[in-house]
């Protein structure tokens, strides 16, 4: 019960950093901060050094997801994460960036078996992970 309730804890945290960056980014026009304020949240979620982890190569990092216990439940939303903070990234004009948290989001699907397309990012796909996620309240 306490793991299923850690669990629920942490994706509620990350799909409220997606839904604030999403409104951050539509509505004040600030794609660099919603992508900022992605990063920190992944940081939070998996109990690591955010910035020391989100500066690994992509392989790297799923690696270190892998033997950090993160618990594969999580692995979609992080993955949705990066995928969303890539996109905000190369909004923002910082094309390097976009292009590694990109390939990090999927390294992290193909190590822990989690689909990911270039579309899971999108305002439909990603309101329809919130729709899932109310529906089934989490898990």
């Amino acid at each position: 019960m306490f793991e299923q309730d850690y669990l629920m804890r942490i994706i509620a945290q990350l799909l409220g950093a997606i839904r604030r960056s999403m409104e951050r980014a539509a509505g004040e026009d600030d794609p660099d901060g919603a992508a900022q304020m992605l990063d920190a949240a992944l940081g939070e979620a998996t109990d690591l050094d955010g910035e020391a982890l989100l500066s690994l190569a992509p392989d790297s990092l799923a690696q270190i997801l892998q033997v950090s216990g993160v618990d594969p439940h999580v692995t979609e939303y992080i993955a949705r994460s990066l995928l969303l903070s890539s996109r905000y990234y190369g909004d923002a004009g910082h094309a390097d960036v976009a292009a590694l948290r990109r390939r990090q989001a999927f390294a992290v699907a193909d190590a822990f078996g989690r689909g990911l397309s270039d579309e899971s990012a999108s305002d439909e796909e990603l309101e329809a992970l919130f729709d899932a996620d109310t529906a089934s309240d989490g898990i």
